[in-house]
């Protein structure tokens, strides 16, 4: 198991960071210490660009065992730290993946002059590797055991004598005070003071602390005169004559009537974007706003078919096609545009292996391994509920299944763990969206019946802080890359700042729409204080009359265990009459979320209609805990439309089940 994995500059700024065991900082400043500033290069060991990382041997201290590799024009070393006694066949491997990933991504934010933060959004390319390597080295494991060290570890090289001068020197390490995530704020290309680990018997003088000086041999109403003095404000106040404070008065409450809304004697403070006259509330950028804004590749997001549709990536789609891509460009073959990740159920496996092969699998068998399945499911945030229903699952799949002399159990075990959590995840019914706007937005012209063309009309909502204001203009630019005419209805009316928010967003859609000439958007508000659902109806009356193609309508979030807050909801879709109502849930939020999916999908109103899918928010800051998204899915049967991964337009993923299921195997 790998202990540490860490990706820093020369110049001793730690970029990215992930520790599954507590590692002193004094191992990888050793690493640093002996072969990069002493140069005490071990033989066989190559420094030069973009040298393998099984060229370089390890380096060995205490009882870890550190494999490394560089990128010697950014000046970045790639360090992975785990315990000598045991021989990660895919290390190096890693190593060299990762440092083809990560210099593909940030090449240009390390590369930009005087830049002072790099953010690395790696977790979820690292989790993504660690699954595949360990799941390839598993496999080969079952295949072969004879396997040699030669066979393993590729042989050194004996470039001892490289010419070419080291990477500019680092400085050590500072201990972290708890394990987490970093990230640089600083690219200076001058090394850091190296610290002293070492503590002094006798501290310097300006370790000292000493007490303040004040007025010695006076009496305390002198002492007390002097004090005081240091806090009056002007030369001219004598601070025996000042008043006592008057204490300020306290904020009145805003008072709401029973819809929610704000009395009349609020409308006028609540409503600060009442300075815009115009119907769709754009505004015109400024030169600076203009160059503020940096242009966003689509092909990082998704691909374009042959008919011109845009279609969103999945994550391992965006791993493998760097990787192939990378390898391409050394081989001179072209890179492929799709790949398989291989899976990983250690995690799992080892729950089963008591179970001997070779027998007819009975429940007395399963029981204390269904336990251990379902707490490792908790573990990834997943409900109990959901947990003690996927595991029913699978155990009616093993009970009375006769493994054979030649199958392994594992095998067994792993199919009916797919088949449990596929049936679960996989939707019922089409989740193409573009195809459901098309025949909305272009109904078919041979059959007499069609309706007319209108508009196609999306809902967002959520309980307060999940994003969905985020999310709405993630897939706003998702819409602009299939070249619709989308207008957003700000009917948040209760949130301040929430029209200014989507109006920022508006308008740098706007800009990134008219440089690529794709589609156009604008937004359509009221102000604050107003009737959100009249705000819906007249903004896709707006859309009818202007020919727009997509309404997205933003809603203020609510909590889902106040019933009069949801109860506004039903007249909303009554009045809105969207074609879709999506829900966007955050992967943080735990067992909460089933309740949460089940509230919302009944606040329409009982028998006519529910949510259509599920948004799941900040799926990078979880890793492999997504047990959320499972448990929303069970609740309600609704499927995972779309996954957000980040904070930019093109952060939009879909859902791969079989990336998921992955994840929640490992």
């Amino acid at each position: 198991m790998l202990d540490s994995f860490e990706i820093l500059t020369t110049s001793g700024v730690v970029l990215w960071s992930r520790s599954y065991a507590p590692v002193s900082a004094g191992i990888i400043n050793g690493l640093i210490r002996e072969v990069f500033i002493e140069e005490k290069v071990l033989p066989g060991a190559n420094i030069a660009d973009d040298a393998s990382a099984a060229r370089n041997p390890p380096y060995k201290k205490d009882q870890y065992t550190l494999k490394w590799t560089t990128v010697k024009d950014l000046g970045l070393i790639f360090v992975a730290v785990y315990q000598s006694l045991l021989h990660l066949s895919w290390i190096d491997k890693l190593l060299d993946n990762l440092r083809t990933i990560f210099v593909d991504l940030y090449r240009d934010q390390l590369k930009k002059p005087h830049t002072s933060v790099v953010e690395c959004e790696f977790d979820n390319y690292f989790d993504q590797q660690i699954r595949e390597l360990e799941g390839t080295a598993e496999h080969n494991v079952h295949v072969s055991d004879s396997l040699t060290d030669n066979e393993i570890t590729p042989p050194s090289s004996s470039d001892a004598g490289v010419d070419e001068p080291p990477p500019p020197l680092p400085t050590f390490l500072k201990a972290p005070s708890k394990i987490s995530h970093s990230t640089s704020t600083s690219t200076d290309v001058t090394p850091l003071a190296t610290p002293d680990t070492s503590r002094p018997n006798t501290p310097l003088a300006g370790h000292i602390l000493v007490a303040k000086s004040g007025p010695k041999g006076t009496s305390r109403r002198a002492r007390k005169a002097v004090s005081t003095s240091v806090n009056v404000s002007s030369g001219d106040e004598d601070p025996k004559k000042r008043s006592k404070p008057i204490k300020a008065q306290s904020k009145k409450m805003r008072r709401w009537d029973a819809d929610g809304l704000a009395d009349d004697d609020d409308d006028v403070s609540l409503d600060y974007s009442a300075t815009l006259s115009s119907a769709n509330g754009t505004e015109e950028l400024t030169k600076a706003q203009i160059n503020d804004i940096s242009d966003i590749k689509a092909e990082d997001s998704g691909t374009r078919t042959g008919k011109g549709q845009f279609i969103l990536k999945d994550l391992d789609d965006e791993v493998h096609s760097i990787l192939a891509g990378a390898s391409a460009q050394k081989s001179g073959i072209k890179a492929p545009t799709g790949g398989v990740v291989g899976s990983s159920f250690s995690a799992i496996s080892g729950l089963f292996r008591n179970v001997i092969g070779g027998k007819v699998l009975a429940k007395a068998d399963l029981d204390k391994s269904m336990k251990g399945m379902e707490e490792h499911l908790l573990k990834k945030n997943v409900a109990r509920e959901a947990a003690v229903r996927l595991c029913e699952g699978v155990e009616r799949e093993l009970i009375g299944v006769r493994t054979g002399s030649f199958e392994s159990v594992e095998t067994t075990i792993r199919t009916a763990m797919e088949s449990s959590l596929r049936k679960m995840l996989t939707p019922t019914t089409s989740l193409d969206l573009l195809r459901s706007i098309t025949s909305v937005t272009s109904p078919s012209t041979i059959n007499p019946l069609s309706p007319k063309p209108r508009p196609y009309v999306i809902s967002i909502v959520g309980v307060n802080g999940v994003g969905k204001s985020t999310n709405l203009s993630k897939l706003a630019f998702f819409l602009l890359q299939n070249d619709f005419k989308i207008l957003i209805a700000a009917c948040d009316t209760f949130r301040s700042g929430a029209v200014e928010q989507l109006r920022v967003h508006a308008r740098n859609l706007k800009e990134l729409s008219a440089r690529e000439g794709r589609g156009s958007i604008e937004l359509f508000e009221k102000g604050y204080g107003k009737d959100a659902a009249a705000i819906a109806k007249d903004a896709v009356s707006y859309a009818a009359l202007h020919n727009f193609s997509v309404v997205l309508i933003d809603t203020a979030g609510r909590r889902h265990n106040d019933a009069r807050l949801m109860s506004s909801l039903e007249k909303f879709a009554d009045f809105a009459q969207p074609d879709k109502i999506f829900m966007v849930g955050e992967a943080l939020v735990g067992s909460d979320s089933v309740a949460q999916a089940r509230n919302f999908n009944a606040a329409f109103g009982a028998g006519k209609r529910g949510l259509d899918g599920f948004i799941i928010s900040k799926c990078d800051t979880v890793g492999d805990m997504i047990g959320s998204l499972v448990s929303m899915v069970h609740a309600t049967g609704i499927p995972v439309v779309f996954l957000g991964v980040g904070q930019h337009y093109g952060d939009l993923r879909t859902l791969n089940v079989k990336n998921t299921v992955d994840m929640l195997m490992v």
